[in-house]
């Protein structure tokens, strides 16, 4: 049976070809792209039409990184809710770190994990039809593409690398642990190793040993708060190192979760020396930064910690330029009972699948601070290039991996409204503008 939707005068975002057309009609049928223009009437008869003025479509979101609860903490999140948040999200492919239990660090978990997460193999070439996010069977087919991370290090303790030539044929998007690895001659080595397997690598850049026992960026809002620092140079002195290794060894690399203002400063000189690398930060340290911990609130107790004011100025300007290549979302579930604990007590991290693309807009986009496409760009294209796939552009014949967002949708942030089984956010509560309501993959 031929399904056929056509969506009238939407706003149609396209990071591939950098377009931003501001009233378009989009023929879907069967999963594919079939027409688009500024106005069509040639489309088949049992058409579904949908008034979509005021409403963006565009490519389906990247999230390079997150982290699920199943296996081993599924209190906190499973594949199935993990899923369904991504889909309410935007997210039609999403990227999960290894530390589950047991950890993503042998060929078997991961063909474990594949056959709950849908193929996990980047998401390229399905053309599944349409789902709506009230799907009752949140990993049938019609929903994103989870994807897996495989363990740099046995354990994903940092102590003795794994079988890497054997995990990167088992299909994972590529290597990461999630944390900092600090035995720098097994990170040489790996790096050494991982080269001619010409997958993804991933690492943190931070210096435990500086770190001390520091929850919040050391300035001046960590002296007023009284909870202790963790200075930039925990993040930037693991990064000089790192990039010195890269430029010997020659293995491309992402960082992740970039948190500083000199960060950017570093890195923006490696990619001038032409280094092989690609960077990204998560969306809150876009949005938020220290003065937000006045709160105390335990869902801001965040690794890396939220900057200073003058580091989220300076990672909006590299998302901006392309020095910081992407956004993650880092979306790390917690139990109730995990998270309301003392802030300096509290696990770090924060759920955000759900919450990202709203937030950005209406702080960064709806602001005049990003243009809609410079967002979209950094949540999808340029995501999918540091995972060394591709986003397919809103083009016909092109298959339909595309989200309508409708930026006006007002909704309250509750543990009804979430799909997520975890709720520690610092949003839990407040009013958002801009929701997905259809998701094409």
């Amino acid at each position: 049976m031929t399904m056929s939707e056509l969506l009238r005068q939407v706003r149609v975002i396209d990071p591939v070809t950098g377009s931003d057309r501001q009233a378009c009609d989009v023929l879907i049928v069967d999963g594919a792209i079939a027409a688009i223009a500024p106005q069509l009437t040639d489309y088949p008869a049992d058409t579904q039409v949908n008034d979509c003025q005021g409403s963006i479509l565009g490519t389906g979101l990247v999230d390079l990184y997150s982290h699920s609860g199943e296996p081993g903490f599924e209190e906190r999140e499973t594949l199935a809710t993990l899923a369904a948040a991504a889909a309410a999200g935007g997210f039609t492919r999403v990227n999960l770190l290894p530390d589950t239990i047991p950890p993503v660090d042998n060929s078997a978990v991961v063909s474990r994990l594949l056959g709950k997460g849908q193929g996990g193999q980047g998401g390229q070439g399905r053309t599944e039809k349409f789902a709506p996010l009230s799907s009752p069977s949140p990993l049938s087919p019609q929903l994103p593409q989870l994807s897996f991370w495989g363990a740099l290090t046995t354990g994903v303790q940092g102590q003795q690398m794994t079988e890497l030539a054997e995990l990167g044929a088992a299909g994972i998007v590529g290597f990461a642990d999630g944390q900092p690895i600090e035995n720098w001659g097994l990170l040489r080595r790996m790096l050494e190793y991982l080269k001619p397997l010409d997958k993804p690598v991933a690492l943190c850049a931070c210096h435990r040993g500086l770190v001390g026992n520091g929850v919040v960026r050391e300035g001046v809002y960590s002296m007023r708060s009284g909870l202790p620092g963790n200075p930039a140079i925990a993040e930037t002195t693991a990064l000089a190192a790192l990039l010195e290794l890269v430029a010997a060894i020659g293995t491309p690399v992402h960082l992740m979760r970039v948190s500083t203002a000199r960060s950017v400063e570093l890195i923006a000189t490696a990619k001038e020396r032409g280094l092989p690398i690609t960077a990204s930060t998560t969306w809150m340290h876009l949005l938020l930064d220290t003065k937000a911990l006045s709160s105390y609130n335990p869902a801001l107790r965040l690794e890396p910690p939220l900057g200073n004011p003058e580091d989220a100025v300076a990672l909006r300007q590299g998302v901006r330029t392309g020095v910081i290549d992407a956004i993650a979302i880092d979306h790390t579930p917690y139990t109730y009972e995990e998270k309301t604990v003392a802030f300096a007590e509290a696990p770090a991290g924060a759920i955000g699948l759900e919450l990202a693309l709203p937030l950005l807009w209406e702080n960064l986009v709806a602001t005049g601070e990003f243009s809609a496409l410079e967002l979209w760009q950094a949540l999808s294209h340029r995501p999918a290039e540091c995972l060394q796939q591709n986003v397919n552009a809103i083009a016909p014949n092109s298959p339909a991996e595309l989200i309508l967002f409708d930026p006006q949708h007002t909704w309250t942030v509750t543990q009804q409204t979430l799909k997520s089984r975890s709720h520690n956010t610092p949003w839990l509560g407040q009013q958002v503008n801009g929701r997905v309501v259809k998701i094409w993959l």
